[in-house]
Order: C-alpha cells, then sequence, then structure tokens
C-alpha cells in the first residue's frame, strides 16, 4: 500500500508538471483576425489595436495572410519600421500567407515593402516575451484632432417615431463593418445592404474608418445625397475614423466628397428613430467631449476583432495520455 502510495505521489507531480507544460502551449496568431494583411481603412491604429492585449511568446506563430503578388512581409529595424524605410529589411516573404515563429524575445517590427502600403497603416510592432507573462505591447497611433464645421441640419419630413424605452442601450455601429469606410468594391448598394435589418436609435453611434487624406465623410441632405452633389454639405469631418452620434430623429445621409467617390457607391441613408435631444455633434475618435453634447454621451471604443489565437496542444497532451494509461496498469 506504501509503494502505491509514493508511486501515486511521484506520477502527480509528473502531470503537474505537464499540465503546466500545456499551459503555456504554443499559439498561432493570425495578424489583423478577420482583417488580414493588407492596407487598412483604420490607418496603422489597426494592428496595433490588434496587438494590445494579446501575449507573444517565444515559440509562438505569427499567420500573415495575403495574397501573393499584392503584398509581403518584412521584419525590419525599429528606424525602419518608424520611417516605413523598405530598401535593408531584415528578413522578407512575397508568399501568402506566411508563417513567421517568433524564436527571440524583445520587440519586433513588421511592415509591407509595397509602394505605399506601409504609410498608409500595413505595419505591425510587438513586444515578445520569454514566458506566458503578458508583454506591453505598443500603443495604437492617435489621430490628430479636428474640428468640424457645423450648419444646421436640414429639415425632413418623416412620420412620427416610437420613443425608445427607458431599457434601450444606445449601440455603436462600425459603418461598413470589416469594409471600413471606402468605395466599395461590390458595388454601389453594399452600404444600403450594410445598413438593412439593423435599427438605428437617437443616442446610438456611426464610426466611419478610413485613412486621413483618402476619404471623408460628410452629412448631406437628401437632394444632395442623391446627385451626389459635394458642394454644400452640411458638415464635413476629414480625419478617420470619425464618431457622429445619432441626436435627432429621421433620414440621415452621408457621403464621401472625394471625385467620383459617391457615385462609385460610398454612400449612406439610414433612419433614425426616437425622441432627439440636440443637434448632431460628430466628432473624431481623439476629438475631447464637447460642451454641447448631453453628460450621458460617452465615447465608446469599437471593440477590436476577435482573436483567431489557437493553442497547439495536440502533441503537448500525448504525454498525459500515457500517462493516465501507464497509472491505471500500476493502480490495478
Amino acid at each position: 500500500m506504501a509503494r502505491k502510495l509514493s508511486t501515486l505521489v511521484v506520477f502527480g507531480a509528473i502531470l503537474f508538471a505537464l499540465i503546466q507544460h500545456v499551459s503555456m502551449a504554443q499559439q498561432t496568431h493570425v495578424v489583423g483576425d478577420t482583417l488580414a494583411w493588407t492596407v487598412p481603412n483604420g490607418g496603422a491604429a489597426s494592428y496595433s489595436t490588434w496587438a494590445v492585449g494579446k501575449t507573444f511568446v517565444v515559440g509562438d506563430i505569427l499567420v500573415f495572410n495575403f495574397r501573393s503578388g499584392s503584398h509581403s512581409v518584412a521584419e525590419v529595424s525599429k528606424g525602419a519600421f518608424d520611417s516605413c524605410n523598405t530598401s535593408s529589411p531584415i528578413s522578407i516573404s512575397t508568399n501568402g500567407p506566411t508563417n513567421i515563429t517568433l524564436s527571440s524575445v524583445g520587440s519586433h517590427y513588421y511592415l509591407c515593402t509595397f509602394p505605399s502600403h506601409c504609410t498608409l497603416g500595413q505595419k505591425l510592432a510587438i513586444n515578445v516575451s520569454g514566458s506566458a507573462s503578458p508583454a506591453p505591447q505598443p500603443a495604437p497611433a492617435t489621430p490628430p484632432t479636428a474640428t468640424p464645421v457645423m450648419a444646421p441640419a436640414p429639415s425632413v419630413s418623416v412620420a412620427p417615431a416610437t420613443a425608445p424605452s427607458l431599457t434601450s442601450v444606445a449601440q455603436t455601429y462600425i459603418v461598413g463593418d470589416n469594409l471600413g469606410w471606402s468605395v466599395p468594391t461590390s458595388g454601389p448598394n453594399s452600404y444600403q445592404r450594410w445598413a438593412n435589418n439593423k435599427s438605428f436609435k437617437v443616442g446610438d453611434t456611426l464610426v466611419f474608418n478610413f485613412v486621413n487624406g483618402t476619404h471623408n465623410v460628410a452629412m448631406v441632405s437628401q437632394a444632395s445625397y442623391d446627385s451626389c452633389n459635394t458642394t454644400s454639405p452640411i458638415n464635413t469631418i476629414s480625419n478617420g475614423p470619425a464618431r457622429i452620434r445619432l441626436t435627432n430623429s429621421g433620414e440621415h445621409y452621408y457621403m464621401c466628397t472625394f471625385p467620383r467617390h459617391c457615385s462609385l457607391g460610398q454612400k449612406l441613408a439610414i433612419n433614425v428613430t426616437g425622441s432627439d435631444v440636440t443637434a448632431p455633434t460628430p466628432s473624431t475618435a481623439a476629438t475631447p467631449s464637447s460642451p454641447t453634447v448631453p453628460s450621458s454621451d460617452s465615447p465608446v471604443n469599437s471593440p477590436p476583432a476577435p482573436s483567431a489565437s489557437a493553442p497547439s496542444l495536440v502533441l503537448a497532451t500525448l504525454p498525459l495520455t500515457f500517462l493516465s494509461f501507464a497509472l491505471v496498469r500500476l493502480l490495478n
């Protein structure tokens, strides 16, 4: 009996050590998750936001999903990363998808070497630790502050709307979801399809994700929306991401005023229900709260995309299986 007891203690210690090993099993991180490795509509903040809160450990694998011939992935120095210098990469892969195993601790920097891709945000910086304790990731870049010029909202005739229930919770909508705010490749009705079956209420927030200098978002009248007339917008925001809180009911019309963008489908019309509070107050993500916005209007940060990381546990758990069989035979 004493021999069996001592044997159990030994097996318990081995089992505990193996469980610890399994808990530190290799992780596979799909860079950007569903965004993949591309020029992001949200700028460089897209990939730094993805990395925040993740733990990268020596032995983990980064998967860069891209189509060969459209992008590349290069590991570079910090100086090259900051300046988007693609002339002397540490290593480079032009075939997608690319798997990179993290073999050393410290900061690692990656970018796409295609012209302008890095400057438009296709770059990633991570910190790798030697254990499973979280390592601080570089903070997302903060877009410059902009103060949009406001003008009176147009008078729109709409049917009376029912006031929302007191239990209603304000929603934050990322316009276009992963498409962002861009010229859609799937046709001029892309954004209307996105809006279908959604219930927009007073108090909700629209987030337009775009790269500064490539797009903007303007609130316009119905006539300007229908004809893509960009000469007299109600207000225009040029810095992305732009956040617009819906503060009055009725029809709302938005479009990009860059040449031909509206006619190619970069426009959105929605119907908002509920009781009016104040005139709409759009802002960029970095703009402080305006005193004209009610105190209940607190910015809602868009949640990061769900991680596609998955532990490689198949090989790590094999010793546990064999130990279990051995223990059963010993006790019998």
